[in-house]
């Protein structure tokens, strides 16, 4: 069985100073939920204070990008080695919105997600397709590449540092919602794509994260899904009471 992962993307919001008692209030409210690994990534500049107030309890912190080299002229980057000297766990990359506004590509994807799990930390690398490309039928074709470029080069034993996040983009404040069965449909090819790659046994134990607008409503029909293993939360991870309403889902 693998074990269920639900990760807040705290994406551009929640300040320095609010940060720990919201991991706090995280904490306290999951504490019964062992079987779930909970994850917060948070803003580079919360990451001090998330850090902080994760120790000694079951909430892990994660960072929302970072750079593929080691260290270097490259302004504004954080490396991977900056981001585990500072005691992060699990790290995203490819997100969609990092595609749409800043620029991302399979191959940065893979480059990043290479350099983080190199790094020790988990890689949270997330594929997904457009509403465009749902509607031109072309899914199959989105998701394949973006398994296959953005994950090239990684072995059944770098496995055991990857999760992927699967967006439907085209359902995410489009007013369109992805089914469970439509969200099973792409976990079932991510996993059957991510068994050609690196063998079916490594593919077996690979978490796969539902990215599209999971909540307390929703979550538990979605996470009953065969080869759904968790979500990847954006704003019910805001508030620590719909965050562990979740988990709480993926706890039965």
């Amino acid at each position: 069985m693998r074990k269920k992962i639900i990760a807040g993307n705290w994406k551009m919001n929640i300040l320095p100073s609010e940060t720990a008692a919201l991991v706090k209030a995280i904490a306290e409210a999951t504490k019964d939920y062992g079987n779930v690994d909970v994850v917060c990534c948070t803003p580079a500049i919360d990451i001090p204070a998330a850090v902080a107030a994760c120790a000694g309890t079951a909430v892990q912190p994660g960072a929302e990008n970072a750079h593929w080299e080691p260290s270097g002229a490259y302004t504004g980057e954080i490396s991977t080695g900056m981001l585990a000297d500072a005691g992060v766990k699990y790290c995203i990359i490819g997100h969609s919105e990092r595609r749409q506004y800043f620029a991302e590509t399979d191959e940065t994807v893979n480059k990043r997600a290479t350099a983080v799990i190199k790094a020790g930390l988990t890689a949270i690398v997330c594929v997904g397709e457009t509403l465009a490309e749902r509607d031109a039928g072309k899914v199959e074709e989105v998701i394949v590449r973006q398994m296959k470029e953005g994950l090239k080069g990684l072995s059944a034993v770098d496995a055991e540092k990857l999760v992927i996040a699967y967006e439907p983009v085209w359902a995410i404040g489009t007013g369109r919602t992805a089914t469970p069965e439509q969200a099973q449909e792409v976990h079932a090819l991510i996993r059957k794509v991510l068994g050609e790659m690196i063998g079916i046994d490594a593919a077996e134990t690979v978490r796969i994260q539902y990215g599209g607008s999971m909540k307390p409503a929703n979550a538990a029909e979605l996470l009953a899904q065969k080869d759904i293993d968790g979500g990847l939360i954006g704003g019910a991870a805001l508030k620590a009471d719909s965050f562990a309403a979740i988990i709480a889902a993926a706890a039965k």
